[in-house]
């Protein structure tokens, strides 16, 4: 009856409630004492220190060692002699916590556990006041150091095993609902001592904060088991699952490692040159054979399309399930089990699409009808094979790949992306020109004797792309960032002014292209000249003039301007303009070329 949960709590805690909306699905926190005849009681504390041999609590304690340690060369000695002492399965698991992950990559189950879960489960562990709660937690802009400082002391501790807490991060992947999840926290933090539920949570927020990367654990296993990282790394690429790749390390099985079907792996990338010039130069140095394979660089979705005899699944290049976005491409069938790497566009033969058009087909949480006449048309542009009849292609020169593509008989949905061969640099400035000439952002250059190596960024793609232009724009929104930003006001919302009414209208927002000691000066000036708070963002003065770099814009109703910046970068702080100078909505529009 009254509306939605959020704005329920904000009226109850007006009239001196506690309640607090715990994110979707309108669930809602309502805090209600009881008589002191059933207050629960606290169970009383008991010190345990860590076993050895396959315990969580062994886990953090090598985790804070290696978060003390600064070398590269000790924190992957600390690996080699942790892992090289566990068994199979306990190894497996442990691997797949040092990313920070409770699951694998190539497992695209999600925890969906947010700050709201954690923060009640933490209560709820502790039996802290909100107000107890807020006192701590404002101390600190980290999960895990909340964590500690709230379960110090205050818990029945007891001893977990690797192999426990991975089943508890099943049944909490399981249950439904962030009431269900907070509860299952709740009871597991009430009996973890205050460093072992810290690590519990920096693996439900994705990131041990330890200074810890996918490629030290890879160099661990190989230094644990005496095997050639580059092996470890290449075997963890395919198989997107460092516990499974530790036991291929343990075995000397890692050459057996394949890629396999609704297994994603992560994409080849490309390096990027700013000139024809510079990309010929770097053609031949990188490349074993020239001439080079080029293709058109389209704007939309990287995706991989899995095939099966009954079975259809579409991966985004973060390795999520996207199929529900696209339920045309999942209900697609095929003659042969197939891999595809490709673009996902939006596609008209009668008009022209942009990847603005397709945004609002991302992020989808339920699936829709099927025949759904609102959604704007895709195809899948497909330019690599990875697979064929469950035969890796990954180890194949792309020459080869793109044959066995080209003798494919494809769904009309599938398009091959056709390619040209190029070997100077006014071959590669034409078919450059050409490509953008047809809407595409610019020209990816690939060498016709590659293998396919997964979330690499060799010299065998490279990339051409030139930012359309650059906007002198002013600050009046900056947000705290994320990870080792966290602590930084590192994202910023910007405006360009309407010359008809002299108003600021939002544009864009962008978190790249500054260097640390920018953006600690200006989180010091965004503090002081902040105007209001609104959650995470920042209104402030409007002083800060940046000069923003893109590759399109676009009509968005996002912003206040009807415009929108496609991969808006920030080239420099213009310290010698004022909000004066700054571009107008109609220099944008113009750029674009959009009339009024």
């Amino acid at each position: 009856m009254h509306g939605y949960a959020r704005e329920f709590a904000e009226d109850l805690r007006r009239r001196g409630i506690e309640a607090w909306a715990l994110g979707e699905g309108n669930q809602l926190e309502l805090s209600i004492s009881l008589p002191a005849d059933e207050t629960p009681t606290v169970p009383k504390i008991v010190e345990v220190g860590p076993v050895r041999g396959g315990s969580f609590g062994d886990f953090a304690q090598l985790c804070e060692e290696i978060g003390r340690s600064t070398g590269k060369l000790k924190k992957v000695e600390l690996l080699a002699n942790y892992l090289s002492k566990l068994s199979e399965s306990d190894l497996r698991v442990a691997c797949i916590f040092l990313t920070g992950r409770a699951f694998s990559r190539a497992d695209t189950r999600t925890l969906q556990v947010g700050w709201s879960v954690i923060r009640k489960g933490l209560i709820q562990a502790t039996r802290l006041t909100e107000s107890e709660f807020r006192r701590i937690a404002s101390a600190y802009g980290d999960a895990g150091k909340i964590a500690y400082e709230v379960l110090l002391s205050r818990t029945a501790p007891r001893l977990n095993s690797l192999a426990e807490t991975r089943n508890w991060f099943e049944r909490l992947e399981q249950a439904r609902g962030p009431l269900a999840k907070a509860s299952l926290l709740a009871e597991w933090l009430h009996h973890s001592n205050a460093l072992n539920g810290s690590y519990v949570i920096r693996i439900l927020t994705g990131d041990l904060r330890i200074g810890l990367k996918e490629g030290l654990v890879e160099e661990g296993i190989g230094r644990a088991f005496t095997r050639s990282t580059e092996d470890v790394r290449e075997a963890h690429m395919l198989t997107g699952d460092l516990g499974e790749t530790a036991l291929l390390a343990q075995k000397d099985l890692l050459t057996t490692a394949k890629i396999a079907l609704f297994r994603p792996v992560m994409s080849m990338l490309a390096i990027p040159e700013p000139t024809a010039e510079a990309a010929a130069e770097r053609l031949k140095h990188d490349f074993s054979s020239t001439p080079a394979f080029a293709e058109q660089k389209f704007d939309g979705v990287r995706a991989q399309l899995h095939a099966g005899a009954d079975r259809v699944e579409v991966y985004s290049r973060d390795l999520h399930n996207i199929s529900q976005q696209f339920p045309e491409l999942a209900a697609l069938s095929f003659s042969q089990n197939l891999i595809l790497d490709g673009e996902i566009i939006a596609f008209d033969a009668n008009k022209k699409l942009t990847f603005f058009d397709l945004q609002r087909r991302l992020g989808r949480k339920r699936a829709r009808d099927l025949f759904d006449t609102d959604d704007i048309p895709i195809a899948f542009m497909a330019f690599d094979l990875l697979l064929l009849d469950n035969r890796s292609l990954v180890r194949e020169p792309l020459h080869l790949r793109r044959l066995l593509l080209e003798s494919l008989a494809l769904p009309k949905l599938i398009q091959r992306l056709p390619n040209q061969v190029v070997a100077t640099a006014s071959e590669i400035e034409a078919a450059f020109i050409a490509a953008r000439d047809l809407g595409s952002e610019g020209l990816v250059l690939k060498d016709p004797s590659s293998s396919y190596q997964p979330g690499r960024r060799g010299g065998s793609w490279i990339k051409l792309k030139r930012e359309l232009a650059t906007l002198d724009v002013v600050v009046v929104g900056a947000e705290q960032g994320h990870g080792k930003r966290s602590h930084v006001l590192s994202d910023y919302t910007f405006a360009v002014r309407n010359s008809e009414n002299g108003r600021l209208e939002t544009i864009g927002k962008a978190y790249s292209g500054l260097t640390d000691a920018e953006i600690e000066e200006l989180t010091e000036h965004f503090q002081r000249t902040t105007t209001r708070k609104i959650g995470r963002l920042r209104e402030v003065v409007p002083q800060i003039v940046l000069e923003v770099a893109f590759d399109s814009i676009q009509p968005s109703d996002r912003h206040s301007s009807g415009l929108a910046l496609r991969f808006p970068r920030i080239k420099a702080i213009r310290r010698d303009k004022s909000i004066d100078q700054i571009d107008t909505v109609n220099s944008a529009r113009r750029i674009a070329h959009l009339s009024r």
